[in-house]
């Protein structure tokens, strides 16, 4: 090219899923199709509700029009109504509620409202990778903080004490944690509120797992004095079904939800309405909608126990989250190898745990987005394709 790129595009690279997903499209191409296990892309359909109203919606004319970039009053009420009803947190929808274009967005939208050249954000390893690409692409400087099996995937605040905070102003969490499924508690999020206010760090929780395999849906907003120094983001993806329909949300103080605002108005012209109206009658549902949902993972979830059962990892059982994170025996290299040669010999992709920083190398991870009989056909691919002898003994690895 004869016009170079930002150097910001220099410091980070393509999403490993983009990547892969070629190279399975061109597996798929060859004739032989591979059996997915990587993406936690919801493979269910929403509420037939939800749907009807979003086909309602789009017959009506003037629906069609540009839309507030605030997101329109009906859907604010709706997220602060869900809160209050779930998690015990009282929102004003007029203040301390910005709806999202999904709440990935919302990790882009809070790194370039708040962290500047040179600032430090603290980064779980292992962790979802978009915390640290949005944090590069601010030219912020990474600093990772280990969570590991033996603590139960939470931070290590003495070791986090012991670091040099100077200059650290923002800090990404997950819970319930993905990939590994670590579960939120009451504790943890006292701990992260009193860490964030000690040291005037932000910090960030994402909280899209919170209703997927957990019965006690947790929101660190429900702490005294959180909102003096935490957000949350959340989103309709994983616990209604909508994952391809691009609708989250982003809660806290109404100071960092303005300049959210800021820079989101800069970047779009507000989200379609009838999509915003089927999010409202989402987030109406009962709960039986969770229950039946939950029925359906629980069962996937033994099915993803097997194949990890067969390839000799070791797994929590009462994780939670839509994937089953497994630690591979010591006969394996790595997980990278052992989900490369699987995918090779069996046309099953599962994700390895590196991918989610060097705490996961030796880790590999279902996703339970894929119907039972997939997951049948998955387990009895690798049984009858791998060499049982070998790998019994990790020999060809």
């Amino acid at each position: 090219m004869i016009i170079q790129p930002a150097n910001r595009t220099n410091s980070v690279s393509e999403y490993y899923f983009s990547r892969k997903l070629r190279e399975i499209d061109e597996m798929n191409r060859l004739g032989e199709k591979v059996i997915s296990l990587g993406i936690g892309s919801p493979d269910m359909a929403p509420a037939y509700e939800v749907i009807h109203t979003l086909i309602h919606g789009a017959e009506n004319p003037e629906n069609h029009a540009y839309q507030s970039y605030k997101g329109i009053p009906e859907l604010r009420r709706a997220f602060a109504e869900w809160y209050q009803k779930y998690y015990g947190v009282e929102l004003d929808p007029e203040k301390e509620i910005q709806p999202l274009a999904g709440s990935k967005e919302g990790i882009l939208l809070l790194s370039l409202a708040f962290l500047d050249k040179g600032d430090k954000v603290l980064v779980p390893n292992p962790g979802y990778p978009t915390y640290s690409s949005a944090s590069l692409l601010t030219e912020a400087e990474i600093i990772p903080f280990d969570l590991k099996e033996e603590n139960n995937w939470m931070p290590d605040f003495e070791a986090l004490e012991a670091m040099d905070l100077t200059g650290v102003k923002m800090m990404w969490v997950n819970y319930p944690n993905m990939p590994t499924g670590a579960r939120a508690t009451e504790a943890l999020y006292r701990r992260l509120v009193e860490f964030g206010l000690k040291h005037k760090i932000l910090i960030c929780n994402d909280n899209p797992y919170s209703f997927i395999l957990n019965e006690e849906h947790l929101s660190i907003l429900s702490v005294s004095r959180a909102k003096e120094c935490c957000i949350e983001l959340n989103s309709l993806s994983k616990a209604h079904n909508m994952a391809g329909w691009r609708i989250g949300m982003i809660a806290g103080e109404a100071e960092v939800i303005v300049n959210v605002l800021k820079v989101k108005s800069n970047m779009d012209s507000g989200m379609f309405r009838p999509m915003q109206l089927a999010a409202v009658k989402a987030l109406s549902l009962d709960a039986g909608w969770y229950t039946a949902l939950n029925e359906e993972y629980k069962a996937r979830k033994l099915l993803a126990g097997e194949i990890l059962d067969l390839l000799g990892a070791t797994y929590d059982q009462n994780s939670s989250g839509m994937f089953l994170w497994g630690k591979i025996g010591e006969k394996w290299e790595n997980g990278e190898k052992l989900t490369d040669y699987i995918l090779q010999k069996a046309r099953v992709f599962i994700t390895p745990g590196f991918i989610f920083g060097s705490n996961g190398n030796r880790y590999i991870r279902i996703s339970l987005c894929a119907k039972r009989p997939v997951l049948k056909e998955a387990y009895e691919r690798i049984k009858n394709r791998l060499y049982p002898a070998a790998l019994q003994h990790g020999s060809w690895c």
